[in-house]
């Protein structure tokens, strides 16, 4: 199942958003870092603000040990969770993808908002033994600004965020030092 828990105490600043400290029971936690770090088909992605590996589900045939983690129970149960948290009506629509961010690369500031396309994302953490040192770590904005720095999240593993997508959800990950920094990112659409 995704997301053990998902806090109800939604943080507004400087966004809507939520953190949760078990994404994943935990031994699966670590089945799908595993298959992240040994088998899966990363490609190198080059865009405007970010350059990372990364990959999606749609289509995908999963390994039998991780499979029944992205069924379609565990997903609707996710989004009935977010629904609840952050007082939306989403559509059935979920894209997952996964992203690996390697020593030097980095995601610029942004917001993700594009009208009528996803609101609301989840990022699940995946790593092993990270800290602060190594970098990556998620900032969140309160403008387009990188002075005005609001949050700051350690990738730390099994860890989760929840934000609302806006013209206002101006996010970063801080450039990784070293280490692979695996992310999966589950998309939500609005109806």
């Amino acid at each position: 199942m995704i997301l053990q828990t998902l806090p109800s105490t939604l943080r507004t600043d400087p966004f809507p958003h939520v953190c949760a400290t078990q994404a994943f029971d935990f031994a699966q936690s670590l089945k799908i870092l595993s298959w992240l770090e040994k088998d899966a088909p990363w490609k190198l992605k080059i865009a405007e603000f970010y350059e990372q590996y990364e990959f999606s589900f749609d289509q995908l045939e999963l390994p039998c040990d991780i499979e029944s983690t992205f069924n379609g129970k565990s997903l609707i149960n996710l989004r009935e969770k977010l629904e609840h948290t952050f007082d939306a009506n989403l559509s059935n629509k979920i894209d997952i993808t996964a992203h690996k961010l390697v020593k030097g690369q980095r995601i610029r500031i942004h917001n993700d908002f594009i009208p009528n396309e996803e609101t609301h994302r989840v990022l699940i953490q995946l790593n092993r033994a990270w800290s602060s040192e190594n970098g990556g770590v998620l900032m969140m904005f309160g403008s387009k600004n990188t002075e005005d720095l609001r949050n700051i999240y350690n990738p730390a593993h099994n860890t989760s965020v929840a934000f609302e997508i806006s013209p206002v959800s101006y996010h970063a990950v801080s450039p990784i030092n070293f280490g692979d920094r695996y992310t999966l990112v589950l998309s939500f659409y609005g109806k």
